[in-house]
């Protein structure tokens, strides 16, 4: 017997041997066919993509939706040579039809977020995020998917499987109540503008004050002014309270509120020193001028006896104070002028008197409105005495020390 023939009958004695050799020439074809399509195919199309102007083929190959679809190739080679086994072919085609449901699904769901890329780079992306409605878009998918790769395996139609799920739709709903709020407050987010990416917000019921960085179906994600992240369920922002600062920066100014408390006991009537004095102050000068014409006009017409210093109206040095913050609030580079801008004077409380400041800088850069908002407070604390004024402070170990000396 030639050697020929020996191997034959070895084989035809041995049949198993021949197929499990068989198997392994077949999925090493399909693998040398993925291999031929993910590393030569595949690259072809990445050149061209980097070639073109448009950014939209540059997120479709990032998000690796073209290496999805090469797993097809494998998977029609071992069906096309499914006749090689004529006792199980049946299953081997029913498996790669899931196989290729499966793979499907994976190819929607690269794409949608290669889809969910493109869009990020247009620019009103951060106006009208749209990852929200990706990502539900991608659980219905796979659920659909699921319930079709179950029809196929079970040999079940795929909408018997369906119509099934109406039964489960309160342990669906439970399940998915997280999902469900997050998309419906997606919704409202997005189509009512309430927060964008790249907003400043702060909801001080977790702990977060700062940018937004990401806005996801489940979660916002925001990067606090200490860089660490806070990350707050979507459907919160409907249901609680937050601050949305955006306002303030697309109106070019950010807001000082805040006032200086005087000691009411340093509050007087301005004498004749003290008006010739404050004429000299530059900023002050035309409104003393001006007062002064006023207040000797008002008390001649109505005969005013000036000698008692109740009569009449006569200048004091907390209104001088105010005109004087009014008229270098005015003159002040760094302050918004096209917003509000005022001084005011506050109910007495057991502090003293507040003035307050309320303007707008024209930086809304949190460091330079700090630093802008401390100039203007420094320049204030310090021109206090200068009207006669005290600024009003509780006492110190120091001022009961020098009680206790005297």
């Amino acid at each position: 017997m030639s050697f020929l023939e020996t191997i034959k009958t070895w084989f035809s004695e041995h049949a198993y041997i021949s197929d499990v050799l068989t198997i392994i020439g077949m999925l090493l074809l399909g693998y040398i066919a993925y291999l031929i399509t993910s590393r030569y195919v595949l690259r072809i199309f990445k050149k061209i993509a980097k070639k073109t102007k448009t950014k939209f083929d540059d997120a479709i190959i990032e998000s690796r939706t073209l290496n999805r679809l090469a797993y097809i190739v494998p998977i029609l080679v071992i069906y096309n040579l499914s006749f090689l086994f004529p006792e199980i072919g049946q299953i081997i085609i029913r498996l790669c039809h899931v196989l290729l449901v499966w793979i499907f699904i994976i190819t929607i769901a690269a794409l949608l977020t290669g889809l969910n890329k493109y869009y990020e780079t247009l620019a009103i992306a951060k106006e009208r995020p749209i990852k929200g409605y990706m990502e539900i878009s991608k659980i219905i998918i796979y659920v659909l998917g699921s319930i079709f790769m179950i029809g196929l395996l079970t040999g079940q139609s795929p909408w018997v499987l369906m119509s099934g799920i109406g039964a489960l739709t309160a342990v669906t709903m439970l399940i998915f109540r997280d999902t469900i709020l997050s998309f419906v407050a997606g919704i409202q987010i997005t189509s009512y503008g309430l927060v964008h990416v790249g907003d400043w917000i702060s909801m001080p019921q977790y702990g977060a004050d700062g940018d937004v960085i990401d806005i996801a179906l489940h979660t916002v994600k925001i990067q606090n002014w200490d860089k660490t992240i806070t990350m707050i369920p979507t459907h919160k922002l409907t249901q609680d309270s937050f601050k949305n600062w955006q306002g303030m920066t697309q109106s070019g100014g950010r807001r000082i509120k805040r006032a200086v408390y005087i000691d009411v006991n340093s509050i007087k009537f301005c004498d004749d020193e003290m008006i010739n004095r404050f004429k000299k102050i530059q900023l002050i000068t035309d409104y003393v001028d001006r007062k002064k014409e006023e207040l000797k006009k008002y008390n001649l017409e109505n005969n005013i006896d000036e000698s008692v210093l109740v009569n009449g109206r006569r200048m004091t040095n907390i209104g001088t104070f105010r005109a004087y913050i009014e008229a270098f609030i005015k003159n002040h580079p760094k302050v918004n002028h096209n917003l509000t801008s005022m001084v005011r004077q506050l109910p007495p409380d057991p502090d003293g008197l507040p003035i307050e400041i309320y303007v707008f800088t024209n930086d809304i850069v949190w460091q330079n409105y700090e630093a802008i908002q401390a100039d203007i407070f420094d320049h204030i604390l310090a021109i206090v005495p200068e009207f006669g004024l005290r600024i009003f402070q509780n006492p110190s170990g120091k001022d009961f020390s020098r009680i206790i000396e005297k």
